[in-house]
């Protein structure tokens, strides 16, 4: 097998227990879901699921140590993020909500989610760290790093696409009022702004 059986047993749990803390994941599901619909926000949600897989080869890879060890390639790819997700905020109060019913929402919500999930190096680190307490360097390392990554990112989608619909449930109904479109285009932008400034805060530490 590429992990043993036992250490998968000891990752499972972990990996879950790390899905159900609120994060920026969450969050962006959340705002996606209330401000579009559950089809988009679902499609967010996979679009962070193929973002983290990518942080997972980067850093199976042996690259995510570059990120770890040159603050500027950190501090560009943060920033990035940043200036993302205040345009998304921008876009959330200037077109208000989109109905989840549209091909389009939900193309957009799956880019949008892959993009915010790739401009969060922070992604990588944590990638870094976690996940080699559970390798076997006498085992292939890219493969066991491919395999706990696809848990976490099962986890991740199946936790935050509840939220996700939850949120898009509650948005289609209320998307029926202009009055309740503009406070859901506010919340939305005030959830994308606040893990913008989270983002922007955040340390490589």
């Amino acid at each position: 097998m590429i992990v043993e059986p036992a250490v998968l047993l000891a990752f499972i749990p972990a990996a879950l227990a790390l899905n159900l803390t609120p994060g920026a994941d969450m969050m962006f599901c959340l705002g996606q879901g209330l401000r579009s619909g559950p089809r988009a926000a679902l499609a967010a949600d996979a679009g962070i699921a193929l973002g983290c897989m990518v942080h997972v080869l980067i850093a199976g890879a042996g690259l995510g140590a570059v990120v770890s060890r040159a603050p500027v390639v950190f501090d560009v790819i943060r920033w990035l993020g940043v200036l993302y997700l205040l345009w998304l905020a921008y876009v959330a109060l200037t077109s208000g909500p989109v109905r989840e019913s549209t091909q389009g929402a939900a193309t957009h919500a799956f880019r949008d989610g892959l993009i915010v999930n790739l401009g969060n190096p922070k992604v990588i680190l944590f990638v870094l760290a976690f996940l080699p307490q559970f390798v076997d360097p006498a085992r292939p390392v890219l493969s066991q790093f491919l395999l706990l990554g696809t848990i976490i990112s099962l986890g991740g989608l199946i936790v935050n696409g509840i939220v996700g619909l939850s949120a898009g449930g509650i948005g289609h109904r209320l998307a029926r009022s202009p009055k309740a479109n503009r406070w859901l285009g506010r919340i939305s932008a005030t959830i994308f702004v606040a893990l913008a400034a989270r983002l922007a805060f955040l340390q490589r530490s």
